[in-house]
């Protein structure tokens, strides 16, 4: 059970790192020349809570569990990857179908960072956790 926990709170930490970096300097202003007719003035801070909580624990066990599993770094940079791949290409595929004005580029630059993200924080999720607790 420890490991799981400080596999959640690694690779967490990893993850929101990240992504705050990507969402606050890199990537703000093609989200808002795209899409910012969309977008709140304020985003909802409880429901961005609610998805990083959520979307870490999938990363534990769908990629960092499996991984330390199999002791097999190569297991959580694919799982990770494979991860946010399917899970940002759900996101952004289903928002292309639905929404009008959500574009194309957008969702390739958007499935691209999910998977970068998924890809990266399994890994440092599993090097840290494996580095604590053997």
């Amino acid at each position: 059970m420890i490991q799981y926990v400080i596999a959640y709170i690694a690779t967490a930490i990893v993850f929101l790192a990240i992504d705050y970096v990507w969402l606050t300097q890199v990537a703000t202003r093609f989200y808002f020349d795209r899409i910012g007719h969309l977008l709140m003035d304020k985003p909802n801070l409880a429901a961005a809570g609610a998805f990083y909580i959520i979307y870490v624990v999938g990363i534990v066990i769908f990629a960092v569990s499996p991984a330390l599993k199999s002791e097999s770094i190569v297991s959580a940079v694919l799982l990770g990857a494979l991860f946010g791949f399917f899970t940002y290409a759900t996101y952004d595929v289903t928002n292309y179908a639905t929404l009008k004005g959500w574009p194309v580029i957008v969702v390739f630059v958007d499935v691209l960072w999910g998977t970068f993200l998924g890809a990266v924080s399994a890994c440092a999720g599993f090097l840290i956790t494996r580095a604590i607790t053997s």
